[in-house]
């Protein structure tokens, strides 16, 4: 029986958002007679971002278990968490001058942002289901608050309220559903629970329970059909606030979901299930999108489809598998912050764009349009980008494994997405006529340039050289499988 094993050291991200959520904390009170200093204490999040992403990678175990086996430090958890710190980094860069948010609320806002991001931290490494429903709800009670904060705006008053009732559903279905898995496997650990009994035909009460306990963390996925949330307040939330829904709290759920995958049996009702589900959320997500005219309405739509190419690797039921979505979920976050950047510099008075908008981009900023074709291009899966190795290995994962019907669905749905992801490629470098941006004053700044063109090159070194970050990856999910 495992003991406490406290150990702060292998703690460290958790202990840097905390303490940064409390010093936010400190600094929204000092906000109305001390501004000066709240703002100086806000220029903390990079520095704790950085911190959290240095701390994790520095103390990255091959498995430590604490708190009587319920929270473990690996390297899976160690991955995802600097995956997160520098997300939160990228987030805050992007967000610092927003205008949606006035300078008064900044405090507030990059508080709860980090209250959110501890939240994911725990998430990634609780290794039993009480634990994963608290992390969980911890991570989404941030962004109650963070989804309407948009100055007047009725748009962002529904999707807040859209979030919270969808949120409010998913919470319930992982409640019952952890209710099952207690009344059925006697168990909480998922050490414990790993080698029990999840085949319907001979325990159907624990599969309706894990059934139902995923459902919780595929509306954090937005997958198909818990998805209806996604695409509303991506559109309804300020650019950047949408930046971090669309990125972060998913890297959370796919964490969860990988170490819930050993318990998947192949050719079984369950792993069938998520099958369907992938195949349904790849296909109603591309086919939406080719709609929408907004484009932080399609990006809700292509999140969606993402979901589903996630949902690929899972169902695999290989080490390999498992990796792939952890990779691919690393790809998701650069290709889709990256998207959100140049979407944020291209408004900086925080109105949503359509397509129309990016009209002359190649003429207006070079290096924007040239970073804009590289997220395109990962998205859409096009060598020789991170996007394209992520989707390779998740289909070659998935092949001769029982679901070669789903890796040609997928191939088919990769198809769809060409015309609405290099329609953002057209209209910057083929349509002359100018949009609505003229009127506005695009952040050409170095900054801007500077970060756009960092995660672009990000975007296409780890498609050429993905070697290093796939090794950590199979190495962290063959340890939850210690025979393969």
């Amino acid at each position: 029986m495992p003991g406490l094993n406290f150990s702060l050291n292998l703690l460290g991200p958790e202990l840097v958002f905390l303490l940064l959520a409390l010093t936010l904390f400190l600094a929204s009170m000092l906000e109305p007679q001390k501004p000066a200093l709240a703002r100086r204490l806000v220029g903390l999040c990079p520095v704790a971002a950085l911190a959290s992403a240095v701390w994790a990678l520095a103390a990255c175990p091959t498995g430590a278990d604490m708190f009587f086996g319920g929270y473990r430090v690996d390297r899976l958890s160690q991955f995802f968490k600097i995956l997160i710190s520098l997300g939160f980094l990228a987030t805050y860069l992007n967000a610092r001058r927003q205008k949606t948010v006035t300078e008064d609320q900044k405090p507030d806002y990059f508080m709860f942002l980090s209250l959110s991001s501890f939240g994911l931290v725990v998430l990634a490494s609780a290794a039993e289901l009480a634990a994963i429903y608290l992390a969980m709800e911890l991570s989404s009670y941030s962004l109650y608050v963070l989804i309407p904060a948009r100055t007047r705006s009725k748009a962002a008053a529904e999707a807040g309220l859209k979030y919270i009732l969808f949120g409010a559903a998913a919470t319930a279905l992982a409640l019952y559903g952890l209710a099952f898995i207690i009344a059925s496997q006697h168990h909480t650990q998922l050490g414990a629970l790993a080698g029990l009994d999840w085949r319907l035909a001979t325990n159907p009460l624990a599969v309706t329970g894990l059934t139902l306990f995923m459902g919780g963390l595929f509306f954090k996925l937005a997958l198909f059909p818990f998805h209806f949330w996604c695409p509303d307040v991506y559109q309804g939330a300020g650019n950047e606030t949408a930046a971090y829904v669309a990125t972060l709290p998913k890297l959370g759920a796919i964490v969860v979901l990988i170490r819930l995958a050993q318990f998947l049996v192949p050719g079984e009702a369950l792993t069938n299930l998520l099958a369907v589900l992938a195949a349904a959320s790849v296909t109603y997500g591309n086919l939406c999108a080719l709609a929408q005219k907004d484009l932080k309405r399609m990006l809700g739509f292509s999140s969606v489809a993402h979901a589903g190419y996630i949902l690929v690797g899972l169902v695999a039921g290989t080490p390999e598998g498992l990796a792939a979505a952890a990779f691919y979920a690393m790809a998701y976050l650069l290709m889709n912050l990256l998207c959100f950047w140049i979407i944020a510099r291209l408004s900086p008075d925080g109105r949503n764009l359509v397509y129309e908008d990016l009209n002359g981009l190649s003429t207006r900023s070079p290096s924007l349009a040239l970073c804009l074709l590289a997220s395109a291009f990962s998205l859409v899966s096009l060598p020789p980008t991170v996007g394209f190795i992520g989707k390779l290995w998740l289909i070659t994962s998935a092949w001769g494994h029982g679901y070669d019907w789903l890796v040609i669905v997928v191939c088919v749905n990769s198809a769809i997405a060409i015309f609405y992801y290099l329609s953002l490629v057209r209209h910057a470098y083929a349509e002359e006529t100018p949009g609505r941006t003229v009127e506005t004053a695009v952040d050409l700044s170095f900054l801007s340039r500077a970060g756009a063109l960092i995660m672009a090159i990000l975007v296409l070194l780890l498609g050429v050289l993905p070697g290093p970050v796939w090794s950590l990856v199979l190495a962290a999910s063959r340890s939850l499988w210690p025979a393969a």
